[in-house]
C-alpha cells in the first residue's frame, strides 16, 4: 500500500466562491503510483468546505441562496462577539458541510457519477489564497 500527499492551491473570491477541483484531483491521480484506492481532499481551515455536487451555475446559485436564507451573513453570531471579524456565518456554514471528501478510484481514474464533481466552497467574507491537502491511499 502506498500513501501520497499532494496539494492543490488556488485563489477564491469573497462570499461563497464555489470552485470545481475535480480536474485537479484527477490530474494528481493520473500520476500516482497507486492504481486503485481512495483519495481524500481536506481543507485546513474553518471557513472552507468540500463536497460533491453537479457544478453548474444554477446549482451554485441555489447553494448560495440556501445558505443566505438559513445562515444569513447579517445575523448575530456568538463567534463574532469574541473575535469581531464578521464571519461567524462562514464558520457555521463550513462546519455543517465539512472539511473533507473521500472518493474511490480505479485504474487511476476517479469514480464520480456522470454529473458529480468535487467542489470546494469558500464561505469566508474576503478573497483568499487556499491550499487543499490531497492524500492518495492505495495499491
Amino acid at each position: 500500500m502506498t500513501v501520497e500527499t499532494e496539494r492543490i492551491e488556488f485563489s477564491t473570491k469573497e462570499n461563497m466562491s464555489v470552485v470545481d477541483i475535480t480536474d485537479d484531483v484527477a490530474e494528481l491521480l493520473s500520476h500516482s503510483s497507486a492504481r486503485n484506492g481512495i483519495v481524500t481532499v481536506f481543507v485546513p481551515g474553518s471557513t472552507g468546505a468540500l463536497t460533491t455536487a453537479e457544478f453548474e451555475p444554477g446549482l451554485v446559485q441555489d447553494l448560495q441562496e440556501w445558505f443566505e436564507r438559513h445562515m444569513p451573513e447579517g445575523q448575530s453570531y456568538h463567534h463574532e462577539e469574541r473575535w469581531h471579524d464578521g464571519n461567524g456565518h462562514s464558520h457555521v456554514r463550513a462546519s455543517l458541510v465539512g472539511p473533507s471528501v473521500t472518493v474511490p478510484f480505479c485504474d487511476r481514474r476517479i469514480t464520480l457519477g456522470t454529473w458529480q464533481q468535487i467542489v470546494f466552497v469558500d464561505f469566508d467574507t474576503r478573497a483568499r489564497e487556499r491550499e487543499l491537502i490531497v492524500q492518495i491511499v492505495g495499491d
